[in-house]
């Protein structure tokens, strides 16, 4: 079988920061890196040296139905709350520094956890879920993706069709185009975006090697996506793979990746090794943060 990252500039991460249970959704706001601890149920900020610090501390919420907290894709609302999805008990929570409260309930149009999430300049959130119980062996089915209005209705684009195994998703500088990686398609698919919000024209941006998992989109048309176990590799339209970080899968599983830092040039990248043993995760702690500096810049892309 051919090699896929043969034509491919090998980038080499460093590693920045580590002790966290499987490390997600990474996000760029506010001059710093952010992102999604979940097993450790709270939304980390690092500082420029790789010094931790909780935000948001999920450890304590009494779960609506029973289910752990796991914080996953998060984004801010334009009065600066900060909204995350709770993966299993299937809500959007808002976070105004001091109090949680339920931003939208999605219990009756999620088939399943609920995952990641990318919020528009005006409020409006796009979730992907899952569509089945991947952690309760349950066989992958499609499912639509979400989204949330500013004041928190919610809906289903069952028009769309269904994802296979949605995962990241992300919007363009110019709010024209979201898309998001099918996790169990092993592709990423691209969608077209009007000015009121509304997606329509379906259509495959790339096909991937591995299953993809968290994207973030550069100036020059890329989308930058993590393959747990494999690299995270810099796609173009059409398929072909322009830059990659090779990660060893003994070390470290890459499922998510942002790009940040002063001019949004630097590669951050997620990394675990537990991620469906949960209590294994937080015994082991191998969560790490990776960077490394790349030729294209992340702009106004969200995330």
């Amino acid at each position: 079988m051919a090699d896929p990252f043969a034509d491919a500039r090998v980038l080499a991460a460093k590693q920045l920061s580590s002790g966290y249970t499987w490390a997600e959704c990474p996000r760029w706001h506010d001059g710093a890196l952010w992102f999604s601890d979940m097993y450790a149920h709270r939304i980390v900020r690092l500082d420029d040296d790789g010094t931790p610090h909780t935000v948001l501390d999920l450890s304590q919420r009494t779960s609506i139905n029973g289910t752990e907290v796991i914080p996953g894709g998060f984004g801010w609302l334009p009065d600066g709350r900060l909204i995350v999805t709770s993966m299993h008990e299937r809500l959007v929570l808002a976070f105004d520094g001091e109090q949680v409260t339920v931003h939208a309930d999605l219990r009756e149009l999620a088939s399943g956890p609920i995952n990641d999430m990318v919020v528009d300049g005006d409020g409006r959130a796009y979730v992907t879920q899952l569509g089945f119980e991947l952690f309760q062996g349950e066989e992958p089915r499609d499912s639509p993706l979400l989204v949330v209005e500013p004041a928190g209705t919610a809906h289903a684009l069952t028009d769309l069709g269904g994802m296979s195994g949605a995962n990241g998703i992300a919007i363009t500088a110019d709010g024209s185009r979201v898309l998001t990686a099918e996790a169990f398609a092993n592709r990423i698919t691209v969608l077209d975006r009007d000015k009121s919000g509304r997606l329509d024209g379906r259509r495959v941006f790339a096909e991937t090697p591995s299953l993809p998992d968290g994207i973030c989109l550069d100036d020059d048309g890329g989308v930058w996506t993590g393959m747990p176990g494999v690299a995270v590799a810099r796609f173009v339209e059409g398929g072909a793979i322009t830059d990659v970080v090779p990660f060893d899968a003994t070390e470290a599983l890459p499922p998510a990746c942002v790009l940040g830092g002063a001019d949004r040039r630097t590669l951050y990248i997620c990394a675990g090794l537990d991620v469906m043993d949960w209590a294994e995760s937080r015994r082991n702690r191998r969560g790490t943060i990776w960077q490394v500096p790349v030729q294209t810049s992340g702009g106004a892309n969200r995330p």
